[in-house]
């Protein structure tokens, strides 16, 4: 069994550093050798790449930008009349991911519009989504690169989002039927949504791309108070084969580095070369 590799999520970790070039040089002197970052889009990719090559980084994982935030918009996969904006934020997301060498891209699905009924508009959604994410996949595919879907919990963080079940997405991904299209496993939100975590995960880990993980219910380490087991998860991720990256997505509840110490614990009993750091 191969251990876990953990990437340093630079959207919420580091957050008291300015600007991600910082974060990403904090990140590769805390022992990571991988990133990633919802939304990069501020920074040159040039400029980006450099920074992290510098510190020992690869970057594993960007999201596709997010529309208009001003007007309440996360992301636009699945949001009707925003075919367009989708696919210009998709070439913007694989620019920057082709300079960055990041393997992977998030392809946010969206919210629910303002006012709108989720169970009158689902199935509109659900067409504009599958649309969108053929013409992502072609795209990719040209470029070797793999989409990602991201269910988030509608109950406590986005109670608009349109994505917020593992079943409801590896249901879309079964319609649209292209490989480098795969499941993204947050199991902060996929304990919210549906819990029996065990069974999730031996059911769709073959269709995972990725991981990330926060402790239930405040989004802290995985070492913080909670109502997961880490230890077990990680072991059962282990046991199950997960080959990709665990993304470190979480709100540390003091510094940041003094909170990677559940990291250490696991790298030391890994004999990673980083855990004396």
């Amino acid at each position: 069994m191969a251990p876990l590799r953990f990437s340093a999520n630079l959207s919420w970790l580091f957050s008291e550093l300015p600007g991600l070039p910082a974060r990403l040089r904090a990140a590769g002197s805390s022992g990571f050798e991988a990133a990633e970052v919802a939304w990069p889009y501020a920074e040159p990719p040039g400029a980006l790449a450099r920074v992290a090559r510098e510190a020992g980084l690869r970057l594993v994982l960007i999201n596709t930008p997010p529309g208009d935030q001003e007007k309440g918009e996360m992301g636009l996969g699945a949001v009707p009349g925003r075919q367009a904006a989708f696919r210009e934020g998709l070439e913007q997301a694989v620019r920057y991911a082709k300079a960055l060498g990041c393997p992977r891209i998030h392809l946010m699905a969206g919210r629910v519009p303002q006012g709108a009924d989720r169970a009158a508009v689902r199935g509109e959604m659900e067409t504009v989504f599958l649309e969108n994410l053929r013409h992502a996949a072609g795209v990719l595919a040209q470029e070797n690169l793999v989409g990602l879907l991201e269910p988030i919990n509608t109950r406590v963080t986005d109670p608009q989002y349109f994505l917020d079940t593992p079943q409801q997405a590896a249901a879309i991904l079964q319609k649209v039927g292209r490989p480098n299209l795969q499941l993204q496993m947050d199991i902060f939100h996929w304990q919210i949504m549906d819990g029996n975590l065990t069974g999730n995960i031996r059911k769709f880990l073959p269709i995972v791309g990725h991981v990330q993980v926060a402790q239930v219910p405040g989004r802290g380490e995985p070492s913080s108070p909670g109502e997961l087991n880490f230890p077990y998860l990680f072991q059962l991720l282990e046991d199950e084969g997960y080959q990709g990256f665990v993304g470190c997505e979480y709100r540390p509840q003091g510094d940041t580095v003094e909170g990677l110490s559940w990291l250490r614990s696991y790298w030391d009993r890994q004999g990673h070369p980083q855990a004396g750091q």
